[in-house]
């Protein structure tokens, strides 16, 4: 592995985003929110929410239960000399459950604080190891994957938390599948179609699970796929350029796979919002580091997942505080959105586990504050003026508007 250590804040945002997927996704391997506040459905006779009644798609592994439920109010245009939110997005590569409870426990964390997030599904985690060879990679032999398969159990328990994952609220895009970070089959090389043709794979592992697997004991997921992706991150943050024309093609809004982005309001690409992970004051350093746990952690024990012990306080403080950096340089100035990428991962003793937690929860209760999906998000940039995102997008990380909101917004 590389050594980020040294790099300055943009070098250091690219060198990592490109590192960001040698480790990242491995779990196969060896608020306030304001008036963005979820709408919460009726209750059933257990007090938990009831499920809409379905309609099974296909051969049951999905279904159409209707609107989703959890769901922010419809979002409106900022108004003349109004403060924009501080929206932050918490997102996960992967989102398989591996039985180290991480899945559950952040849906735990999310309903507790108000907040919605993306969970970007690699579609490999619902397609058992048997029959990998169903899996035809580009530029790739059959069945091959750098991330591992998970195991029947894994596959079963990743299911169920999709699921509840989706009633809650959040939103299911997709990482894709075999994670190909390097050589001549590294999605770095792939072409739109190439891309067309991954996309394909990975929404029919997710929509023929029960073929797939022989499960027939679960239900299936409360949504139709098809329908629902609307948005991804590519594995190791590469391949944007060529993914972009495939995404516009098949109608997504959005992409989360920019390496190195800044703390700036986004914009778009090919007709597809580009949502980056971003550069973070890093504590104790005059560089800045990317906003995901694999970057930070790169630049904390090098090469490995596992360092010493004695490290791990100061690394989880330090994890914290870039991730606190990150909000406040924003919430206090340009109010640009923060987007934050983590894994179910319990890297150097689970310590990026605990300060995205902490993180999220000394967000979640401040003034004017949206923890949403990335979906959301767009849902809100969508209905903008765009003379007042422009003018947003004047703002350079750190820098608050002249005047103030009430001055700045009404000039636009």
């Amino acid at each position: 592995m590389r050594d980020f250590s040294r790099r300055g804040a943009l070098g250091l945002g690219l060198g990592a985003a490109a590192a960001a997927g040698m480790a990242g996704c491995s779990a196969g391997n060896k608020a306030g929110t304001g008036a963005l506040g979820p709408i919460k459905e009726g209750l059933g006779k257990s007090g938990k929410p009831a499920p809409p009644a379905a309609k099974l798609i296909g051969d049951g592994s999905t279904s159409d239960t209707g609107p989703q439920p959890n769901q922010p109010k419809k979002p409106v245009p900022l108004q003349p000399g109004e403060t924009p939110p501080q929206f932050v997005v918490f997102s996960w590569d992967g989102a398989g459950e591996v039985g180290n409870g991480l899945f559950p426990r952040f849906l735990k964390v999310a309903k507790d604080h108000g907040a919605a997030m993306t969970f970007f599904l690699s579609g490999l985690y619902l397609l058992p190891e048997s029959k990998k060879s169903l899996y035809k990679p580009p530029n790739n032999p059959v069945g091959a994957s750098d991330i591992g398969y998970l195991t029947d159990d894994h596959v079963r328990e990743t299911i169920k938390n999709v699921r509840r994952a989706w009633l809650d609220g959040h939103e299911i895009g997709t990482h894709f599948n075999g994670h190909f970070c390097g050589g001549s089959g590294s999605v770095g090389r792939w072409s739109p179609a190439d891309w067309q043709d991954e996309i394909d794979q990975a929404v029919s592992f997710v929509t023929n699970w029960r073929t797939n697997t022989g499960f027939t004991d679960l239900e299936p997921l409360p949504f139709d796929y098809k329908k629902e992706l609307v948005g991804a991150r590519t594995p190791c943050l590469l391949g944007q350029d060529n993914l972009l024309p495939t995404a516009q093609k098949l109608g997504w809004r959005y992409d989360a796979s920019s390496p190195g982005g800044t703390q700036t309001w986004p914009e778009k690409k090919q007709g597809v919002w580009d949502l980056p992970l971003q550069a973070m004051p890093f504590p104790g350093h005059s560089f800045e580091v990317l906003s995901m746990d694999y970057n930070i952690l790169a630049n904390q024990s090098g090469n490995t997942t596992r360092g010493v012990p004695s490290n791990y306080p100061g690394w989880r403080k330090q994890a914290t505080g870039a991730y606190l950096n990150g909000f406040r340089r924003a919430y206090e100035t340009n109010r640009a959105p923060l987007f934050i990428g983590n894994h179910f991962e319990q890297w150097n003793g689970g310590i990026y586990m605990d300060a995205v937690e902490e993180a999220l929860k000394s967000m979640s209760d401040k003034k004017d504050v949206r923890l949403v999906s990335f979906r959301q998000f767009t849902d809100w940039l969508d209905v903008q003026d765009p003379k007042i995102l422009a003018k947003l997008r004047g703002l350079t990380p750190g820098q608050a508007p002249a005047g103030g909101w009430n001055t700045f917004l009404t000039s636009a």
